[in-house]
């Protein structure tokens, strides 16, 4: 193997905008930061066009450096039974055909493959074909991370209402969603596979940082706690969240001015991320929720599916967008001056870095948990799938920047009483003032963590230093 001298390393994104943005993101430090060659590979079985524009965007951020790719994969056809971890992972092992023939024709190959969770599969069949390093980005937390590799060894049977992982503070089983499952269950053997391949990688980084998850960390850290089960380190490397800003035609301007006109912290911004979708009954009551606390408001808005919480995960959905043809009546001609109706997608951080936001009620994706702390913005907790249940208790009760329903919002309607009063309570009462407070004190913590000589900027360092070091061990050899 001939060293080389800038080192050129790909990242391997599986479906989904919400899997595909942090690998973006670790792409431009990779390379503006740290000045390797990166080669981004998208999976997707759809054309979207923000896909299309965010791999643009970071290709032109350092063009020199980073170059993206489409791996395309034929629309796969589902019984609609399958969960989103089955889904994803038979997305991935359908794209290695492609994925090997991609790498095999590239000029200068890779050396390192750097894969998100679902991107594991690659490893057997790429990574060793091609005597690639392998590295795995968790996309979400270290909560997350310790559960995703503790999973082979719970006791399904006898866990009781908690997981109890070596090191780590004790995860409610009610936080899990689909990520519990029996071994009968569709999920468990992929849960299995996805643990044992992540403990053979080179290293591994995760998108949180030290000052929030101290004690998960140092678990991975001990010999007698996490380090049993996996022995690569874990460098977090976070908050990698989306810096450049991108234009989105009229509806972004028409909001952003709008937004301009909007008093400081008055604007409760509504979104459900990239995949979240809410049942009819429920999106009636959100709708009156909001009217009823007197606040104004953005919503991001999609058509209600009644049996399915992640329905826009992987496609878009179908049905009309006509909004009144599912919104309360007379809803939009009664907040015409209050809020502001967005369908299906909007500049999320455009949005919650404006002055005007001042509070956000999400689903919880890791994703926009981590945007919503750097921009100072507390948040209203809604989790709807994946790990979002547990984030949730992340924000609520470790780091107490979000409150959330007694209800769970998967089994029973919130109801707009309750929506009011949560808005409220952050944007009018005491309450509000503390968890502003804390949430600015977080957001100071990450920029510190992200500088130069910052516990984050260093782990990203130490990552290609040992990549730097690998490579030239290898040659030696």
């Amino acid at each position: 193997m001939v060293i080389q001298k800038i080192p050129h390393v790909a990242l391997l994104a599986s479906p989904g905008l919400g899997h595909l943005i942090p690998i973006l993101e670790l792409a431009k430090c990779l390379a503006t930061q740290h000045g390797l060659i990166v080669t981004i590979i998208a999976v997707t079985n759809e054309t979207h066009q923000i896909k299309d524009e965010l791999l643009s965007s970071a290709s032109s951020s350092c063009p020199d450096h980073i170059y993206t790719i489409i791996l395309p994969i034929d629309k796969l056809i589902f019984s609609g039974n399958e969960t989103i971890l089955a889904r994803l992972s038979i997305m991935m092992r359908t794209a290695l055909p492609s994925l090997h023939s991609l790498i095999h024709n590239m000029k200068r190959k890779p050396i390192a493959l750097i894969v998100d969770q679902f991107g594991v599969v690659a490893f057997d069949k790429i990574a060793q074909d091609f005597n690639m390093f392998k590295y795995v980005f968790i996309a979400s937390n270290a909560r997350f991370l310790s559960y995703a590799l503790y999973f082979p060894y719970v006791d399904y049977n006898n866990r009781g209402d908690y997981v109890r992982i070596p090191g780590c503070e004790p995860i409610p089983c009610e936080e899990l969603n689909n990520l519990s499952s029996s071994p009968d269950a569709q999920n468990y053997q992929e849960f299995i596979q996805i643990a044992h391949l992540i403990e053979s990688v080179d290293g591994i980084l995760v998108n949180t940082w030290e000052d929030i998850e101290v004690k998960t960390l140092l678990a991975f850290r001990d010999e007698k706690a996490l380090k049993l089960i996996v022995k690569a380190s874990v460098y977090a490397i976070g908050p990698v969240i989306r810096s450049n800003l991108m234009e989105t035609g009229g509806v972004k301007s028409k909001l952003i001015k709008w937004l301009d006109d909007q008093p400081n912290e008055s604007v409760v911004y509504v979104s459900f991320g990239s995949g979240g979708t809410l049942s009819t009954q429920q999106t009636i009551e959100l709708a009156l929720g909001l009217e009823l606390s007197k606040q104004r408001f953005i919503w991001v808005v999609r058509p209600p599916i009644d049996d399915n919480n992640a329905a826009c995960l992987f496609e878009s959905v179908g049905g009309t967008h006509e909004l009144n043809n599912y919104l309360p009546d007379g809803f939009l001609d009664r907040t015409r001056d209050l809020g502001f109706i967005v369908p299906m997608w909007a500049p999320q951080s455009e949005i919650l870095s404006h002055p005007s936001i001042g509070v956000f009620v999400s689903h919880c994706g890791w994703n926009s948990s981590l945007e919503s702390i750097i921009n100072g913005v507390p948040i209203i907790a809604w989790p709807l799938y994946a790990e979002q249940g547990m984030n949730a208790t992340i924000l609520v009760k470790n780091l107490g920047i979000a409150i959330r329903s007694d209800v769970n919002p998967k089994k029973e309607l919130v109801r707009r009483d309750e929506i009011a009063s949560m808005v409220r309570r952050v944007m009018m009462d005491k309450e509000g003032i503390g968890i502003k407070a804390r949430v600015n004190g977080l957001k100071a913590s990450a920029n510190i963590a992200l500088r130069e000589g910052g516990s984050s900027y260093n782990a990203l360092s130490q990552v290609v230093k040992k990549l730097l070091d690998d490579i030239n061990d290898q040659t030696q050899n």
